[in-house]
């Protein structure tokens, strides 16, 4: 033992201890880098828990060692042994304020966010400059829904330079649950700065953008201000007309009549001139962003009708794009270019051959919707289209244009770690299926972000499943094809079984002939998870008594029905019946009106599912959340489910904000 503690006190010793150290460090690094690929992700952890391994032989005792080791295994799930590696830690050297940080990280782990406040307050006693505490924190604060100071920790991490994605992204989740209500020019500043980060789901913010807007354009602020002007040169009102969906009804009025006078203006001085052409750009994207919702007075549909005639014979003459550049701008403030007559002259130009500012109006309003339209003609379903005026053809919904920002991991890793499923049998590869995947944000994020998963998202809408399958192929996401439901219903008749079914969107009433328990069941494996939420969305008092007035006057799902539908909501925007469909997003665009008054989810679906799931013999509640994500006891909820299917008279799960996870027990 003597001569074990002379060594461990040998420079020599101490000098090749430290060099270990940081090996192991910088291995574990590589190991946690975001952007990097899963599978080498693993392999550095690998590498770092042997080097480890090697260290702690030389010297047990080592704190730094020990606490590092507990990260490598938190990665790998063991949490407890994690817990134990970090306490022996700082035993061994109790003024560490790595160790306070990783059990920081454990606590959020275990969804203990109030504890790991606590180890990241003592964490920032024993260090005061340390990002990673502070920011760990803001984490714990989100977590407890304290959106607001999480928020302001997220904003001072920022500008003292500590940013990455991850903060943009709980930044943008704590701007999400914000109110404003006064002028905050700090405020405009932040939302700027997230609207300018590219991959983040910027669509979160759009109430958030919404009310700083309403405050800069509110007419006891504007007075007598130029407001075309104004907005030409607004950089938060341009990047969020070019990115997402504002959902107010004040600031959608905002935007109707700044195209209102920005028309206007054109048509008395004769051009389109360069200080109002970002605006212009900006007001043509967001139009065909909510599929052509906005209110439209008659002068300006006859000044688009003749705008479009005259394109009709420029195109004959063989204008150049340079020389229609401003007219079809203009057009395309009302209408989507691939719907208009001359849109097949538009063919002989590539999307390159457009002036460069041009190009993401172009490629929304005409280049997109003909490749997305060329992937419907290889399914049956695209005949039900023919029928349609151009203007009629339902759109992909909902609207989005970026992943939510996550960290590629393994869904064989998800069910061992986060669901406690043993996954010894499983197949290297597993196969997920997404039902009412709509236009396929969240199947494309599974497939991005799963490393071992081959996914089938399905849908019912024609129009989905073309938007899913050509943003497939603009992200290079290899590993996932869209399916209409009659393609998925062969698929399962042929015998063919998945790992993992994601309910999202359920089935319309239109769809009677289909029934979604039925075909879970017949496709889920044995061992299979099934993951569903237990309310349905789109089930305001306003959106029952517009399906009403449908139903009564047999109206029929056209974009005229839909924008005087709308306008008949706006028009009474005061009244109570009103105020809950306002308040949500899919009210702002036509795709969602016209998915939610003309096919609604069917609540009989989701019954079937749940009475099919209630079965004990063959199903197994393994996980249960609530709606803001946190963990629940499963044997209440298995009580609830079980005592509803008995006929008991117990609350409904049925409307219940819970996302429930079930396993096939064979």
């Amino acid at each position: 033992m003597h001569a074990q503690s002379e060594t461990r006190h040998n420079p020599d010793h101490q000098i090749e201890t430290a060099r270990l150290l940081l090996l192991a460090n910088e291995t574990y690094g590589r190991s946690n880098q975001s952007d990097t690929a899963y599978a080498q992700r693993v392999a550095a952890r690998i590498e770092c828990r042997e080097q480890l391994q090697s260290l702690l032989m030389r010297t047990p005792e080592n704190a730094q060692a020990q606490g590092l080791m507990g990260r490598v295994e938190m990665d790998d799930g063991n949490l407890q042994k994690a817990r134990n590696l970090f306490d022996n830690s700082l035993k061994l050297q109790s003024d560490q304020a790595q160790q306070y940080i990783n059990l920081g990280y454990w606590a959020l782990k275990v969804e203990r966010p109030a504890r790991a406040e606590q180890y990241f307050s003592q964490a920032l006693q024993h260090e005061r400059q340390s990002a990673s505490a502070f920011g760990g924190i803001a984490h714990a604060k989100r977590l407890q829904n304290q959106f607001d100071v999480a928020y302001l920790h997220y904003r001072t991490l920022i500008r003292s330079g500590h940013a990455n994605t991850r903060v943009y992204s709980a930044m943008l989740e704590c701007a999400s649950h914000l109110s404003v209500h006064n002028a905050d020019p700090l405020l405009r500043a932040d939302a700027i700065t997230l609207l300018n980060q590219g991959h983040l789901a910027h669509q979160k913010i759009g109430r958030f953008i919404c009310e700083i807007l309403r405050q800069h354009y509110a007419p006891a602020t504007t007075g007598a201000m130029d407001e075309l002007a104004a907005a030409a040169n607004d950089e938060l009102l341009l990047l969020a007309l070019n990115q997402i969906l504002l959902p107010d009804p004040a600031v959608e009025s905002l935007i109707t009549s700044l195209r209102r006078q920005l028309v206007k203006h054109i048509a008395d001085s004769g051009e389109l001139e360069d200080g109002l052409q970002q605006l212009a750009l900006g007001l043509g994207r967001y139009a065909e962003r909510t599929g052509y919702a906005l209110a439209t007075k008659d002068d300006e549909q006859q000044l688009a009708a003749i705008i479009n005639f005259n394109l009709q014979a420029q195109f004959n003459q063989g204008d150049s794009p340079e020389a229609v550049a401003g007219s079809v701008i203009i057009s395309a403030l009302y209408g989507a270019l691939f719907h208009q007559n001359f849109a097949a002259k538009l063919g002989q130009w590539n999307l390159v051959d457009w002036p460069l500012a041009m190009q993401p109006l172009m490629a929304a309003s005409y280049y997109d919707r003909a490749w997305e339209e060329a992937v419907k003609q290889n399914f049956a379903e695209k005949a039900d289209e023919l029928h349609l005026d151009r203007d009629d053809t339902p759109q992909a919904w909902p609207a989005w244009a970026e992943l939510n920002n996550n960290t590629e991991t393994s869904l064989r890793v998800l069910m061992a770690n986060e669901l406690g499923l043993s996954v010894e049998q499983l197949p290297a590869t597993l196969r997920l299926m997404v039902c009412g995947c709509q236009s396929g944000q969240r199947a494309l994020e599974l497939a991005r972000y799963l490393s071992d998963v081959e996914v089938i998202a399905v849908d019912e809408s024609l129009a989905n499943v073309a938007r899913g399958s050509a943003m497939a192929e603009a992200t290079d996401i290899d590993n996932i094809v869209f399916w209409p439901w009659s393609l998925a219903q062969r698929f399962i008749a042929d015998g063919h079984q998945v790992h993992w079914v994601e309910i999202g969107r359920l089935p319309s009433p239109a769809m009677a002939d289909l029934s979604l328990a039925n075909l879970v069941d017949q496709v889920a494996a044995s061992g299979a998870v099934v993951h569903l939420h237990t309310d349905m969305a789109e089930q305001t008092r306003g959106d029952k008594q517009i399906r009403r007035l449908i139903s009564e006057h047999n109206l029929e799902p056209r974009r005229n029905t839909l924008q005087q539908l709308r306008r008949m909501v706006l028009n009474n925007r005061s009244g109570d019946l009103w105020q809950s469909l306002l308040q949500d997003e899919n009210f702002y665009s036509l795709g969602g009106c016209h998915d939610r008054w003309f096919r609604p989810q069917s609540e009989q679906q989701l019954k079937s599912v749940l009475a099919m799931v209630s079965n004990e013999v063959q199903w197994k509640l393994i996980k249960a959340r609530d709606e803001d994500g946190h963990s629940l006891a499963t044997g209440p909820v298995q009580q609830q489910i079980r005592e509803e299917a008995l006929g008991s008279h117990v609350q409904s799960l049925l409307g219940q904000q819970l996302s429930v996870y079930f396993q096939r027990r064979r």
